[in-house]
């Protein structure tokens, strides 16, 4: 049996910042503990909320961290690198803690969805790619959470395989979509990994090929007889939804169903009401419509809002890139070493020092109201978020099941607040640093003030 695919990649994708900064901490014998968080500094406009995602492959990256004999030799061929340092190299495992909010969250700015805590090379080295599997998966999540939203209840399908930025971004953005609410996708390789429903029709190029519809439509039902959902927009949709009509008693009297049809071009909405109506009228209430082609959460908001009868949506490109917002504003940074906390004060990059901890309280309707970011041990009224999953290197718990992890996304986005619901210019909800964290910054920027 073929092993699964490795999503959690070669400790060598990485910056080489990250090994330069490892031989300085190595020549200069700095192997004390060290703090890093990650977390989003702010949202993009038009946002009002994320969603976390991908802390599995992250855990599965750290417990796997290594380098390989040739990943060594490799590195000893570049000459930056002396070769005492690089017998450390060999040793190095992750056995560290880890905390994070689990995946389906809810979280907004400033709160840290991730903390490292080990010896400082090892918090170091794995920066880059943390970045890389949290910001992606959650970036995706994010963007899906909007869609179901604004399409609840219909079946939602991943179709960006694609379109994606690679088989890696592809597959991650099908695991992404399915926590935040998706019914499934197109991709079947992700139904292979993650156990993800699968969905498919079939392309233009299936009816081109034959010499009338009529016959492609025909083919295809006794090829997939359990899933017949036709294409009908190849040529003229309308005229395709009558001739699914003349076929469906055809292919009854064989025992076989008309599942759906599918529109992925032209007005979607005009074409869905045309095409309901020519169903309705030959009998075919059960056949639902499903479209695809070029949408988004805004497009899904506006043909349910001007009642389009549509039953499902294929959602690809827009989501696979989150092409209104390609990428979250967000950082792993130092913020405790040595047991000493420590803070960037870059202008517009400044951080909040020490490990910390994100407390949520609810309303009484049950919806979220507010949070508090304050330092670990600082109890707050409210719900702590960040959660313990690895101790010394290893995991606390097993795998969660997907559907737990989708269960939990639900329960998260039931909780937003009706404001936060909407794709107008969302409110910006409440977000408190605690005294005691304001306390802890002004002391750091004491410390470091008397140390110049």
């Amino acid at each position: 049996m073929k092993p699964p695919i490795n999503l959690t990649g070669s400790v060598l994708l990485t910056d080489l910042y990250q090994l330069t900064m490892l031989q300085g901490y190595h020549d200069s014998g700095m192997e004390d503990i060290a703090v890093f968080e990650f977390f989003v500094r702010k949202l993009r406009p038009g946002r009002g909320f994320l969603m976390a995602a991908g802390l599995e492959q992250s855990l599965q990256f750290l417990q796997g961290l290594h380098f390989a004999s040739e990943e060594l030799a490799w590195l000893a061929s570049t000459g930056r690198f002396n070769n005492h340092f690089l017998a450390q190299l060999e040793a190095l495992r992750f056995t560290g803690d880890v905390h994070a909010m689990p995946e389906g969250t809810v979280f907004f700015p400033d709160e840290p969805i991730l903390r490292v805590t080990a010896p400082i090379a090892q918090a170091q080295l794995v920066e880059t790619r943390l970045i890389n599997l949290l910001h992606f998966q959650s970036l995706i999540a994010s963007k899906a959470a909007r869609m179901v939203l604004m399409a609840p209840d219909k079946l939602l399908v991943d179709f960006g395989l694609r379109r994606a930025h690679g088989a890696e971004a592809g597959l991650l953005a099908a695991r992404a979509s399915y926590i935040a609410g998706f019914t499934g996708t197109a991709t079947v390789q992700a139904g292979m990994e993650f156990g993800i429903p699968l969905f498919g029709t079939m392309a233009h190029s299936f009816v081109q090929a034959h010499d009338n519809e009529m016959q492609a439509f025909e083919h295809f039902a006794h090829a997939q007889p359990d899933n017949v959902v036709l294409l009908i927009d190849t040529y003229d949709t309308e005229a395709a939804a009558r001739k699914v009509v003349a076929l469906a008693p055809r292919l009854k009297r064989e025992g076989i169903r008309i599942k759906g049809v599918r529109i992925d071009s032209g007005n979607l909405t005009d074409h869905a009401r045309q095409v309901r109506q020519i169903l309705d009228m030959g009998g075919l209430q059960h056949v639902t419509i499903f479209a695809s082609g070029d949408l988004d959460e805004h497009v899904l908001r506006d043909m349910l809002g001007s009642g389009a009868p549509v039953d499902g949506f294929g959602i690809g490109t827009r989501m696979d890139t989150s092409s209104d917002m390609p990428y979250l504003d967000c950082a792993y940074k130092l913020e405790e070493y040595a047991g000493k906390a420590r803070r960037k004060r870059s202008e517009g990059k400044q951080t909040w020092p020490g490990r910390k901890q994100v407390y949520r309280s609810h309303a009484a309707d049950g919806r979220i109201a507010a949070d508090v970011v304050t330092i670990e041990g600082d109890a707050q009224p409210g719900e702590p978020l960040l959660m313990q999953v690895m101790r010394g290197g290893q995991r606390l718990a097993a795998t969660a099941p997907l559907s737990d992890i989708r269960n939990h996304a639900a329960e998260n986005l039931a909780r937003l607040p009706e404001p936060l619901r909407q794709l107008q210019e969302p409110y910006v909800y409440r977000v408190e640093i605690s005294r005691a964290l304001h306390e802890l910054a002004a002391q750091v920027d004491r410390d470091s003030a008397s140390d110049k």
